[in-house]
């Protein structure tokens, strides 16, 4: 509720300042005007009537016009229609708009100290005033259809953008139970009981991103809640020879990251990272803030990259487009090979929380 009315507020201040705007422009034409014909006006009396009165009167009317113009909306086959209703509205509002800049010009006028104000034959100025209502109306409406079809068009990116990340959270879930199911089958006749150990860590797993409504980032402490769920299927799966340390700085904790983020860039370590002289496998996952961003490094002792390139597959692929999609040219993620052996992992997206 307080964020709705504080966008109202931001919106009519905007407003406001639009208008007010426009009516600089015409008291600064007008009172160079007076100047430029060696007429002795006082500024306040085109200060009055362009800005105090002019502009702001037709932004007190802006509101009405603009609920209007998205009742009716003129546009396709209902131009005939609406039309009509429009030039109605466009004399109300003329007939509205001369009534208070007479009324507020008669007040403000003596109010300022000037001479009483006279607005002339009101039979007369009535119509003449029309002609300049009629361009101000349609300037009014065309503003509101343009801004409302920017805004139609920025809520439907954002829907496509949510369509496309919820597609690929979709893919990543298969993803991540064919995987499981491969790493347990490979135990299953092996060691019965662990395998049976690995199932049941495997339908906490399932629980956490199956069932997960998560939206499309989470807090990085749940992130790597998840992550461990996943690494206790690993630890049974290879017993003593794998070695996962976490290192999460408190300050990231509570940063916002995509989730799922860490399960497919620890699994590709863990699956391509064995130490080639021992075929230990050893993953050191740390967490920090860098300036504007939150940084997280994935480090193997493995053989690297062959060819320097990042590694191929569903889950990194899968990781590298919700980045993109999310983020934009506003995250980093890369791989490089270190120079003591093994591939350093470095992702790093805006810190918020």
């Amino acid at each position: 509720m307080r964020e709705r009315v504080s966008k109202r507020l931001q919106f009519g201040l905007t407003v406001f300042a639009y208008f007010t705007a426009i009516g600089l422009l015409f008291f600064g034409y007008r009172y160079l005007e007076s100047v430029a014909n060696r007429e002795a006006v006082s500024p306040l009396e085109p200060l009055i009537n362009e800005v105090l009165t002019g502009a702001w009167m037709a932004a007190l009317l802006f509101p009405l016009v603009a609920r209007f113009a998205r009742r009716f909306p003129v546009g396709g086959a209902n131009w005939t229609a609406r039309l009509p209703l429009h030039a109605v509205a466009l004399v109300a509002y003329s007939l509205a708009h001369t009534s208070l800049l007479w009324a507020f010009r008669n007040l403000l006028y003596p109010l300022f100290g000037l001479r009483p104000y006279d607005y002339g034959i009101m039979v007369a100025r009535y119509p003449m005033e029309f002609f300049h209502d009629a361009i101000v109306y349609a300037v009014m409406v065309s503003l509101v259809y343009l801004f409302d079809r920017h805004v139609r068009m920025a809520q439907l990116e954002a829907r496509l953008a949510q369509a496309r990340l919820e597609n690929l959270r979709l893919q990543l879930q298969p993803h991540f139970l064919f995987n499981a199911l491969n790493t347990i089958s490979s135990a299953v006749y092996e060691d019965p009981r662990r395998a049976d150990a690995m199932i049941a860590s495997l339908s906490a797993l399932l629980r956490a991103t199956l069932d997960d409504d998560a939206g499309p980032e989470v807090p990085l402490d749940r992130e790597i809640e998840t992550l461990e769920l996943y690494l206790d299927v690993m630890r049974k799966r290879f017993e003593g020879t794998l070695s996962v340390e976490l290192r999460v700085e408190p300050d990231v904790q509570k940063a916002l990251v995509p989730h799922l983020l860490l399960q497919p860039l620890v699994e590709n370590s863990i699956r391509h990272g064995a130490d080639p002289s021992s075929h230990s496998i050893r993953v050191t996952l740390t967490a920090e803030r860098d300036g504007p961003s939150t940084r997280v490094r994935i480090r193997d002792r493995g053989r690297g990259l062959p060819d320097g390139g990042p590694p191929r597959g569903t889950g990194i692929s899968n990781t590298v487009e919700r980045l993109r999609q999310l983020y934009g040219p506003r995250h980093r993620l890369d791989f490089e090979n270190c120079a003591d052996g093994g591939l350093l992992v470095t992702i790093a997206v805006p810190f918020r929380t």
